[in-house]
């Protein structure tokens, strides 16, 4: 590594106080640049790509955008020192990471420890890239379901409540999400929806759909062992055999 080589800095955090503890260790090391602050992901992203840093701090639970969902939206994210103050999001998860994380409140030791191993992976970039992807999924995998779905369209960053969500379509390795306000593509696929909706309030029907089952306004069968649901709009939708062995249990 190139010991002259500055290590530029982001730290990105709702927390004032927090940013400013990381501000005052950061200090202490003579080739790290700090460029700027952000208080929430979305002033994060954005600096992310005008200022193409190497390493930033990342909260996790944050208003507007999560760390986890910055994570989702950046295409080359740099190295990331995740510090937050749940250790359910972060204990498990981040032991497979190269980076590392902070539990707050941290010590000034431990802050430099992080530090020092992030600098060390600064110029190996694309093992981390490996790691991080396999970060995301690790996390993806936590026991909860999905609540919102982040869509980036160009430099638009919309968040969808799934609560808002009709169905959602598979379109090859995207799917399709058809809402209230429009319809969206999203680079996820019909299984990593079916494994983090809740499937009572959102059974897949078919290979190609999930459905928000409080639209479904009834069963019809079309011919022997073939049916389609009509939601309250008049949409109809194909229901396979184990879709309909899925509906069933709703409509008992």
């Amino acid at each position: 590594m190139n010991t002259n080589k500055r290590i530029k800095v982001i730290i990105i955090d709702d927390e004032k106080l927090a940013r400013e503890i990381i501000s005052s260790y950061l200090k202490k090391f003579d080739n790290v640049e700090l460029v700027t602050e952000c208080s929430d992901g979305f002033e994060g992203i954005k600096q992310i790509n005008e200022l193409k840093p190497d390493l930033i701090f990342l909260d996790i639970q944050m208003p507007k955008l999560t760390g986890f969902e910055m994570l989702e939206i950046l295409e080359e994210p740099p190295v990331i020192i995740f510090t937050t103050a749940f250790d359910q999001y972060a204990l498990k998860a981040f032991e497979v990471n190269a980076t590392d994380y902070l539990l707050k409140p941290f010590s000034e030791v431990r802050f430099a420890e992080a530090l020092n191993k992030a600098i060390k992976l600064i110029t190996n970039i694309p093992p981390i890239q490996q790691e991080l992807n396999g970060l995301v999924k690790s996390v993806e995998k936590r026991n909860e379901f999905l609540d919102r779905v982040i869509i980036k369209s160009g430099q638009k960053i919309q968040i969808i409540p799934i609560e808002a969500v009709h169905y959602i379509e598979a379109q090859d390795d995207y799917t399709m999400l058809y809402t209230e306000k429009g319809n969206f593509l999203k680079q996820k696929t019909m299984k990593y929806f079916e494994e983090n909706l809740d499937p009572k309030n959102f059974p897949r029907i078919h290979r190609s759909y999930i459905v928000k089952l409080s639209l479904i306004k009834q069963i019809e069968l079309l011919e022997k062992e073939s049916y389609q649901v009509l939601l309250n709009d008049g949409k109809k939708l194909p229901v396979s055999k184990s879709g309909y062995q899925n509906l069933k249990e709703f409509f008992k």
